[in-house]
């Protein structure tokens, strides 16, 4: 590579490699959880009527549950304390989730194709948190 393509990839790595942007990622990581956890709190009636639906019970306890989890979880990632954690807690809830709400294989026809799509995509959010997890434990690749 030649000098200005090396200044380039510097001039990048310091814009890109900060605590800020880091910090904004792991919030746009852990944002479908904050919504959904102040959405479940402004209409608790309808976190509980979902819990139901996918028959946990008894439901309001769930719900309270889901909500704790996600908002504490979501702290512990932003914060910083035991990040580690939170990611593998976030990771572990959306795979059981996907299970329970992104059951492709049994919807009809024309919902499969989205139902699919966001199956996988949650897959993909479960893997962001493990690699947030994995970092924080002290992982690199030497790269």
């Amino acid at each position: 590579m030649g000098e200005a393509t090396h200044g380039l990839i510097d001039g990048a790595r310091h814009a890109f490699v900060s605590p800020g942007v880091h910090w904004l990622a792991l919030l746009l990581l852990c944002s479908a959880y904050l919504q959904g956890a102040f959405d479940k709190l402004r209409d608790f009636g309808g976190a509980v009527a979902e819990m139901r639906r996918f028959g946990l019970a008894p439901a309001a306890p769930w719900a309270v549950a889901v909500i704790g989890l996600e908002l504490a979880a979501s702290g512990l990632i932003l914060s910083g304390w035991h990040r580690w954690l939170g990611a593998l807690m976030l990771a572990a809830f959306t795979v059981a989730a996907n299970f329970m709400a992104g059951r492709f294989w049994t919807a009809p026809k024309a919902q499969r194709g989205p139902m699919t799509n966001t199956f996988f995509e949650h897959w993909g959010l479960a893997g962001g948190f493990m690699l947030v997890a994995w970092h924080d434990l002290g992982g690199h690749l030497g790269v």
